[in-house]
Order: structure tokens, then sequence, then C-alpha cells
């Protein structure tokens, strides 16, 4: 079969894939007023020895129980206080879960079953050290840090529960060697895939087309110091946490190559916001702030616009990583002290606390919620 004949043949399969999941994107958690259902918490453990996904059951009143660890078939990179530097290392798509595995330098994928996990393929990311994975619909890219830094696309193939490489589809970041990523992310309705560099303070977009391919990267200077993770809300703006300066800015993501900023660099007046997510209507965003153990909520406009509410909206330990259950009626903050802390979203923004269950080895990355 030629090379051609392949891409096409598999191009169907993306359209009808699409068609069926209607390109649900991630990147941010569905807004709804209902109540929350019952859903799920996962943590990775990000062990030498051996890759784990810890899975935390979630009740409708927000607060967790441990339920069970699924092994990824691959290896984490040990322990540290941050050792992969990056947000997005577990990903959910209905019905599935990714996982990175940077001391094996693959990726692998889950069927996700209620609380249950089903490990479905592992395969190479593509390049070393893989940080961050993106999925949009049946299109997967995993942003690689290690060695020369780049993405790498794959198709999350629904009917046959594989992951499909897609041959040549490797680009380089901007920055090259010293890009030392953060993130990779899909804009939800747009075309536009953008990674964060913390090295060389540039953020890279992507145009990808209805093959899945992504075309070389645009960089783009940020606004503020060490771009880390960000969100892109349907409505097209992307928010990003600056870990070097303590701010958050905002841009307009369009066409696939254009990146307008809109609020620049507004300080949090914390330390070292590296993580950030914001909720399904995209009206507020959340930083964890590393260096001051607290977390900083935002008001985002509707044209984009940041409006800082509360620097120390929450007080913790050592927040490390977030997600937002998938109506963000609730806020799970990872801990480096082995905890994953629990918030209630108030409709004002305002957070309340749930508590928080311990547990994670050192070393554990990543965290994603449903």
């Amino acid at each position: 079969m030629s090379f051609v004949m392949y891409r096409s043949s598999y191009s169907l399969r993306t359209l009808a894939f699409a068609t069926v999941l209607g390109f649900a994107s991630i990147g941010t958690a569905q807004a709804d007023s209902g109540t929350e259902p019952l859903g799920a918490v996962y943590v990775l453990s990000n062990q030498a020895s051996g890759n784990s996904v810890l899975v935390y059951s979630r009740s409708t009143d927000g607060t967790l129980t441990y339920a069970a660890s699924y092994s990824t078939g691959g290896k984490g990179t040990g322990t540290g206080g941050d050792p992969l530097g990056s947000q997005g290392a577990l990903t959910l798509e209905p019905g599935f879960l990714l996982a990175v595995n940077a001391g094996s330098n693959d990726v692998s994928l889950f069927a996700i079953d209620g609380n249950k996990l089903t490990l479905l393929d592992r395969k190479p990311s593509g390049g070393q050290m893989p940080v961050s994975v993106a999925v949009k619909g049946p299109i997967a890219y995993v942003l690689n840090a290690g060695g020369t830094p780049n993405i790498s696309g794959f198709y999350v193939d629904a009917f046959g529960k594989h992951l499909i490489a897609l041959p040549g589809s490797q680009r380089p970041l901007a920055g090259g060697t010293t890009a030392q990523p953060a993130q990779v992310q899909f804009a939800p309705e747009g075309n536009e895939l953008l990674v964060t560099e913390k090295g060389t303070q540039l953020i890279d977009t992507y145009s990808v087309g209805f093959t899945g391919y992504a075309s070389t990267s645009t960089p783009h200077a940020s606004n503020g110091v060490t771009p880390f993770g960000f969100s892109i809300t349907t409505r097209g703006y992307a928010v990003v946490a600056e870990a070097g300066s303590g701010s958050v800015s905002s841009y307009d993501v369009e066409d696939g190559k254009r990146l307008t900023s809109i609020t620049a660099a507004i300080p949090l007046g914390q330390h070292a916001p590296c993580w950030l997510v914001t909720t399904g209507d995209g009206r507020f965003a959340y930083t964890a702030n590393a260096g001051s153990g607290t977390i900083s909520s935002l008001q985002v406009a509707a044209n984009g616009t940041l409006t800082l509410l509360n620097p120390a909206a929450g007080t913790l330990s050592a927040p490390l990583d977030m997600a937002l259950s998938s109506r963000s009626k609730f806020l799970y903050v990872r801990e480096g002290n082995g905890a994953v802390s629990s918030f209630r979203v108030m409709p004002d923004g305002a957070l309340e606390s749930l508590g928080s269950v311990t547990g994670l080895p050192p070393g554990a990355q990543g965290i994603a919620a449903r």
C-alpha cells in the first residue's frame, strides 16, 4: 500500500470517528447547571520501576475515595519535586484516557468503564521523554521534551482500540533544544494546537489539517516570563500561567497561526503559578502557585480580558497540578506532599475546601478528572 493510500484510508476513518465523537475537546471541562454525576480523578505515579494510573472515585459531593491502581506497561522517571515540569501528562477523551511514560518514551491508551481502566495499547511517543499529551476527537499529539523536543501525532482508533502513529508527523518546536516545553493542547473550536516553551519564553502555534498532520510551528513571544500551563476556552482564548513573572496572560487564538495578546501578564502577587485550568463556560481561571502554596482565581470576560478575583482563593501545602471535573463543579489539586485536595467551585468563582486524600508516591505527576 502506498503512503498516499495509507493516509487516505485513515482520513476516512478519522472523519467517521470525528462524526461519532463530534470532535469533543478535553481542553476545558463542560459547564452545566445540574448536579455533577459520579466520576473519578486520575493521577500518574511516574515511578521508574513501573508507571501506573491511580484512580480515585468521586462522589456527587466532590469527595474522593481511593479505588485502584492500573499499570501503564511503561516506566516513569522517578522521584523529585516536579520531574516532568509539565501539564497534561494525563488526558481524557470520552471513554478513553491517555498517559505518558517519560521513562520508557512511550504513551499508553486506556479504556474507561466506570472506575475501571483497561490498558488497550502502548506505542513509542515519537521522541524522548514525553511529558504532555493532547486529544481532540481521533487525533492525539504527544509533546516530547527530551533530546530535540518535538510534537508527534497519532490516531486514536476507537474501532480497533489502538493508537496509530501518524508517519512523518513529528514537528520540531521553535525553540529547538533549549525549548523546555511544558504543555501541548488543542483549541476546542478550531484547528489550532499550542505548545508553551519554558526555556525560550515562546508559545508555538500549529495548524492541524483534517488528516491529522500539523503545520510547521509559528513562534510567538510570551507576554510574561516562563509560560507554563494553559487552557483554551471554547471562545478561543488561551489563558497562560507565567511561572517566572508570577502572572497570567490571555490571547486570542485564530486561523491556526495568529496569537493576539488581550491581557498582558496580569500580576497575581504569588510565586510560581505553573498550572492553570479554566471552567467549561470560560468564565473563571485558576492557577496553582507552587512557590506560594496558594490557588489564585481570575475572571475571564466575554472578550478574553482577565481580572484577578482572589490571589489566594485556596491555601495548600505544595500545589503542583490541577484539574476540573467534567461540569466544572469541583477543582482537584495534586500536591507535592502526596495529597489530592478537593474544592467546590462556587457560582461566583470562589472555592470551598472539601478536604483531601493522601498516599501519592513521591514523583507523582499529572492529574485528570471527570
